[in-house]
């Protein structure tokens, strides 16, 4: 039996509420009962046994909603600093990748989902493609629900193709067991997630017809220079594949026929800037995704490369929507002189947005009266960077990091205060991810291992597109020499 969280009430903060008008609340308390904002205001009266957490001097925002990440891949954490992503495609989806244990998913998962929740992230999309038998798929659910966070399993299994994987007796059994009203619940939600690749002959509908049967949006890669493009998108959209629920990973190598087509359809798009600067699926998106009025959310797509936090997502975003603007601009001889993309609105993407890609903004990403109170307090009192506290919205998007999360609510329990998890065996954690990586070091060997890590320029071609499940190549394909 679930009991009602105690009553909390944060108090005298400056508070986010990331609503209609970004409305933004100095010396507010919010006060939480039975899971949801119960009111918001100064000087609130509370009912007797209330938590009372003081957050002078600190901001209150919504949980912040990644909607992309690797979570298998989490015990490898920096590993790939140096790959670009043909690399990441050839060690994970040709060579490496099919050795991961049942155990494997479930330490990166149980790494992921704690390292979430303490930096402020209280609902994460596990883009799960990792799932190569329904026992590693358990074992990705079993980590999840380990942890006092909000998830969302996005099936999918890099090592068969979609209409393979979604067809199978264990997928189905999988499906049954772990989510049998469907979609999931408000705590562990459900999608599918596989890519397009844009062969002429659509191997990829099966799989759509299944999500279409089941009542599952569809998570998936688009616009992944070399990987999937144009064409993938014009086959989801002429066959009727494109909804107001699907959600198009990085988009940021499309033509304006697809940004197009994202836009009449509903869908939405998760930008994962660090991901796009370094790996190079295509510059960061969002100056075309604002140009087209197609929805944003962030995400951070893997910790095998880079930080897994929103406040490096939303820091980088805004660098490199403004750099884009600066460069048009310097193009044509022209001067910006009032920025376009402004910081309240990257907070918007990292909390709201997330929300509305999901579905869940009638409950999720913002703080309003009646609303699910996943909140978090941004308070350090040992740190010279939290004060004074003079434009908030720019204060979480430029000076705050994780270390600034004082106090997390998920569903308005509190997994965090005072800079420390509540109820999460953070030794045990370590403990497995240790394992996975000693299973990795002996599978591979020292020097495939530290070759991994150090890639050479390769004096030989790699083909266009070393992805996933097909041998299909654009009739225009060359080798990268």
């Amino acid at each position: 039996m679930t009991h009602e969280p105690t009553p909390v009430v944060l108090r005298g903060g400056t508070v986010l509420t990331v609503d209609a008008d970004h409305r933004v609340l100095p010396g507010h308390d919010v006060l939480v009962t039975g899971g949801t904002i119960a009111e918001i205001g100064p000087g609130l009266a509370v009912p007797e046994g209330t938590i009372e957490i003081d957050a002078g001097g600190g901001i209150v925002m919504p949980g912040m909603i990644d909607t992309h990440r690797h979570m298998w891949q989490t015990a490898m954490r920096g590993y790939g600093a140096d790959w670009t992503l043909t690399q990441y495609f050839v060690w994970y989806y040709l060579e490496w990748g099919k050795i991961f244990r049942p155990e494997d998913v479930h330490a990166g998962n149980l790494l992921s989902a704690i390292e979430a929740i303490d930096a402020g992230v209280t609902t994460t999309v596990d883009w799960s493609h990792g799932l190569q038998t329904p026992e590693h798929a358990d074992a990705a659910v079993d980590a999840l629900a380990a942890v006092p966070g909000r998830f969302v399993l996005a099936y999918g299994n890099l090592q068969d193709a979609p209409a393979n994987w979604t067809a199978s007796p264990g997928f189905r059994d999988f499906v049954t067991r772990r989510f049998p009203n469907g979609r999931g619940d408000d705590m562990l939600g459900f999608q599918l997630a596989f890519d397009v690749l844009g062969d002429p002959a659509f191997p990829e509908k099966p799989a759509f017809e299944v999500a279409r049967e089941l009542g599952v949006p569809v998570t998936t890669h688009a616009g992944v220079w070399g990987a999937t493009g144009d064409d993938g998108i014009r086959l989801m959209h002429e066959n009727g594949f494109m909804t107001p629920e699907t959600v198009y990973v990085h988009s940021a190598s499309l033509s304006p026929d697809s940004y197009h087509r994202i836009a009449a359809t509903g869908g939405s798009v998760s930008v994962a800037t660090e991901s796009e600067q370094s790996a190079g699926q295509g510059y960061p998106p969002t100056w075309a995704l604002r140009a087209y009025g197609i929805p944003v959310s962030l995400s951070m797509d893997t910790s095998v490369w880079w930080s897994a936090d929103l406040f490096s997502a939303m820091r980088t975003t805004l660098g490199a929507d403004r750099s884009r603007e600066h460069l048009e601009a310097h193009a044509k001889g022209d001067t910006v002189t009032h920025s376009s993309l402004r910081a309240a609105q990257v907070v918007e993407w990292a909390t709201l947005g997330g929300a509305r890609a999901l579905g869940r903004d009638d409950r999720l990403g913002s703080v309003e009266v009646g609303k699910l109170a996943d909140l978090v307090l941004l308070k350090n009192d040992q740190s010279p960077v939290m004060f004074p506290l003079l434009h908030p919205h720019g204060h979480v998007a430029f000076q705050a990091q994780r270390a600034d999360v004082h106090t997390v609510l998920v569903n308005g329990r509190i997994v965090k205060t005072d800079h420390r998890l509540v109820g999460v065996d953070l030794a045990a954690a370590r403990h497995q991810a240790e394992r996975t990586v000693e299973y990795l070091r002996a599978q591979l060997g020292e020097e495939a291992w530290e070759q991994g890590m150090h890639p050479d320029v390769p004096a030989s071609g790699v083909l266009e597109n070393p992805y996933m499940y097909s041998d299909y190549r654009r009739t225009d394909a060359q080798e990268v020499q």
